[in-house]
């Protein structure tokens, strides 16, 4: 992945994440991994499952609610863009719940594992680039301290 501005580098290294998790999805549903053991479909199936709550589903709030925005005001021309990453988001989270059903796991992991890469490729070469491009130093600094905050871990009760 390209250099990235500062700003960007908490969610850059979710899509790292997200790409290796991506391809084991797919790899898990087309029997290249663990082939013949059911038990192994369920595990990714958890795998991906946890990986959602514990870093996509913090991802996506830092982008609809800090990233996004931003980006549409500093370029009114991403609003198409944003909108179509948006319902992806959507769509994959539809994918996640899906995993419950085990009769179509080996369909819902590759279908997920396939979104899940094309949408991470889709914000690392076009989103991203524009971010960088046309937001203003103070926005970015301003997109950095929301993407931080949104991404940072909140303590547990009994922490």
């Amino acid at each position: 992945m390209a250099k990235r501005h500062p700003a960007l580098i908490p969610l850059s290294h979710d899509h790292h994440h997200a790409l290796a998790m991506a391809l084991r999805c797919r790899k898990h549903a087309l029997g290249q991994m663990n082939p013949g053991n059911p038990q192994a479909l369920k595990g990714q199936a958890v795998e991906i499952k946890t990986f959602f709550d514990t870093n996509l589903r913090l991802h996506f709030e830092a982008e609809e609610k800090v990233l996004f925005p931003l980006i549409i005001a500093a370029s009114p021309d991403a609003e198409a863009l944003v909108a179509k990453l948006i319902r992806e988001h959507e769509r994959l989270r539809q994918e996640a719940t899906a995993l419950d059903n085990e009769a179509r796991l080996s369909k819902t992991l590759f279908n997920l594992g396939d979104l899940l890469e094309s949408h991470v490729r889709c914000e690392e070469r076009e989103l991203f680039p524009l971010f960088e491009r046309t937001v203003s130093a103070e926005l970015t600094e301003q997109a950095r301290q929301g993407i931080e905050e949104v991404l940072r871990p909140t303590p547990r009760a009994n922490d």
